[in-house]
């Protein structure tokens, strides 16, 4: 039998458009790439991997068959300030039972980019 999975510890989105990517993700989470080549770049953001690979394929087929939320306090604050910062709408904040709320922006490359607060994940 295999060794059980450890967790999620890396998304890549793919970008059009790496350097334009970098710094659009660097303004926004506040924070510099731990790592930065013409061929990658990536975060860490709350001990999690934020990957940026380069791809010539068209935005309209990024993004359409998973989306990964990333964990926050204020759903509705940091939708408006996604969409602010150059995001468009994918999915309203929306209270999905008990206190968990989700919602979740396209990133200027065509990504569906979650947030989601649930205060029964607690990370270990």
């Amino acid at each position: 039998m295999s060794a059980p999975f450890l967790g999620l510890r890396t998304v890549i989105y793919y970008v059009t458009d790496l350097a334009a990517a970098r710094d659009w993700y660097t303004k926004f989470l506040g924070i510099e790439p731990y790592f930065n080549e013409p061929f990658y770049v990536g975060f860490t953001v709350g001990g999690y991997e934020l990957g940026l690979h380069p791809t010539a394929a068209p935005a309209e087929i990024q993004g359409k068959y998973a989306t990964v939320y990333w964990g926050v306090e204020d759903v509705e604050a940091v939708y408006q300030n996604l969409l602010s910062a150059g995001a468009t709408p994918y999915e309203k904040p929306e209270n999905v039972g008990g206190d968990i709320v989700v919602a979740a922006v396209k990133d200027p490359w065509g990504n569906a980019v979650g947030i989601i607060y649930n205060p029964h994940f607690k990370v270990e």
